[in-house]
């Protein structure tokens, strides 16, 4: 019974020994296995790191690449404008040499011209000097031979008296003498009056052309301001605008226009030239119209051309209507309001033609109410004196005639059409309101009547240029410019091929030599523009 008593504290503190090692080996696998949950956990941790660094490291690798792709077109972008803007600067440059030859060239050949003036003037003279000396050679032989011949008759004279008369030499001498001199005095006064005659020739020849001359340093002063206009350029940028890629966009609206665009190194100006006066404002206003626009290119100026072309006709019968009215003259037709309207950009060394049309209409009453005749018929009369000058460069003949031709159509009253025709006295007076328009005429314009033809027939002879070049197959239009010395002929290219273009051309040129007197040499240029022309709907 002890021994059980005894045995069971000893099991008691075996059994807790017992449990005290479980907890042990508990707790030291527990720390085993939180070291290792720890270790394992650790690593993960690590190793989610390792990749998170990995995909931030591809984010940023990824990026990098985007941006440096983003850069490289930026780049190339940069680079193509720069490129680009490269390229526009020397096509600049290259219109702007262009156009600096061109003028350059224009210099040089209105240079030759004036050296073949002055070739030909100095020819003339050397021929004049050349035949001076003939006459002078032929009259000192003539004189050679008189004075051999009165050698010849003296001694045959001499031998004839002694021998007839039995005279002594001295008084044989004499006698022969007396007979010489009469003769010398007759032949010495016949060579005066030659010579004399001679040099009234030579100055009347050399007065005409000083006149020539004269006349014709101020009416080439006065043809240039007659048939020039100029439009203001804002920029340099803009007269290469103008001119365009070779020359494309003035090409083509002097091809339209029928006028000559000059483009030299003054600022902020282009010149347009034209002997046509309408046809010069369409140029000039559709030139202006262009320019505030900003949109040049051929097709453009073609539209806004035919635009101008018609807005200008309207103003033309605007014009007219006006003038008939301030005049106080009616029952006028439609084509001659439209003909006193084209007088309105017409002038008369510096007179406008319309103006002076309605000063002369108010002076022919004034006069005819003095005489107590019809002032209205009168005035009607000098309305319509000058309007054949709208036409005159289109029609042969004179103003006064091309103007009383046109009114007859229209039924005009005798006196009207006596005063239109005879107001420069070309025909007789029938009634006395031609001499009123005469009269007034004179009072309004002020001006020497002999200038006027200069102008006239300048404008005769362009007109001529371009008919020559109209009567050729195939031609569509010819309009003369740089003050006649050049004939542009623009052909049909339907009808027209490189071939037949380049015979056109020299068979104007010997149309021209054959058929005008002109100076110098005229340049003909055949066009020939094959166009083709579709539309996107």
């Amino acid at each position: 019974m002890m021994e059980n008593t005894f045995a069971l504290p000893l099991l008691s503190q075996t059994a807790a020994g017992a449990s005290t090692l479980q907890l042990l080996v508990a707790g030291g696998i527990g720390a085993v296995v939180a070291l290792l949950g720890g270790f394992l956990l650790t690593k993960w941790i690590a190793r989610k790191r390792m990749d998170d660094a990995k995909d931030e490291a591809g984010r940023v690798v990824a990026d990098a690449r985007a941006e440096a792709e983003v850069i490289r077109k930026a780049g190339e972008v940069d680079a193509k404008a720069e490129f680009l803007k490269g390229q526009e600067t020397l096509r600049e440059e290259g219109n702007q040499m262009r156009g600096e030859l061109k003028q350059v060239e224009k210099r040089l050949a209105k240079r030759e011209d004036n050296l073949e003036g002055k070739l030909d003037t100095l020819a003339t003279k050397e021929r004049n000097l050349e035949q001076a000396q003939a006459k002078l050679n032929a009259g000192n032989e003539a004189l050679a031979a008189r004075e051999a011949e009165a050698e010849t008759l003296l001694v045959r004279r001499r031998d004839e008296l002694l021998k007839s008369s039995g005279m002594s030499a001295d008084d044989a001498r004499r006698t022969v003498l007396e007979e010489l001199k009469g003769e010398l005095d007759h032949e010495c006064a016949e060579l005066i009056d030659k010579t004399l005659s001679a040099a009234k020739d030579d100055a009347t020849m050399r007065s005409r052309e000083i006149t020539l001359t004269a006349i014709q340093r101020y009416a080439g002063e006065h043809t240039c301001e007659a048939t020039v206009s100029t439009v203001d350029i804002p920029s340099d940028e803009m007269k290469g605008r103008v001119i365009g890629r070779e020359g494309r966009n003035i090409r083509a609206f002097e091809r339209v226009t029928g006028v000559d665009v000059i483009v030299d190194d003054t600022p902020g100006v282009v010149v347009v030239s034209a002997f046509d006066p309408v046809r010069r404002e369409v140029a000039r206003r559709s030139l202006e119209r262009l320019i505030s626009d900003g949109r040049i290119h051929p097709g453009r100026i073609e539209e806004l051309v035919d635009q101008i072309r018609k807005e200008l006709q309207e103003e033309l019968m605007e014009a007219g209507k006006k003038a008939s009215i301030e005049a106080n003259v009616g029952g006028l037709h439609r084509k001659q309001l439209d003909l006193l309207g084209r007088l309105k950009f017409r002038t008369s060394y510096g007179q406008n033609v319309l103006r002076h049309s309605i000063e002369v209409g108010f002076l022919c009453q004034a006069i005819a109410d003095e005489l107590g005749l019809d002032g209205r018929l009168a005035r009607r009369c000098g309305l319509l004196h000058d309007i054949g000058k709208a036409v005159d460069h289109e029609v042969e003949g004179s103003h006064p005639k091309i103007g009383a031709d046109f009114c007859k159509k229209f039924n005009e009253r005798p006196e009207v059409l006596n005063a239109i025709e005879g107001h420069h006295g070309d025909i007789p007076s029938t009634s006395p309101y031609t001499p009123i328009v005469m009269a007034a005429d004179a009072i309004s314009a002020a001006r020497p009547g002999g200038r006027r033809e200069s102008l006239e027939r300048y404008i005769q002879r362009l007109q001529q240029l371009e008919d020559i070049a109209k009567v050729q197959h195939g031609v569509k239009e010819a309009f003369a410019i740089q003050a006649g010395r050049e004939i542009r002929v623009i052909v049909d290219a339907k009808r027209v091929d490189d071939a037949t273009a380049t015979r056109i051309s020299r068979d104007v040129a010997k149309d021209i030599e054959e058929q005008m007197t002109y100076p110098g040499e005229i340049r003909v240029t055949v066009l020939r523009e094959v166009r083709a022309v579709a539309h996107a709907r």
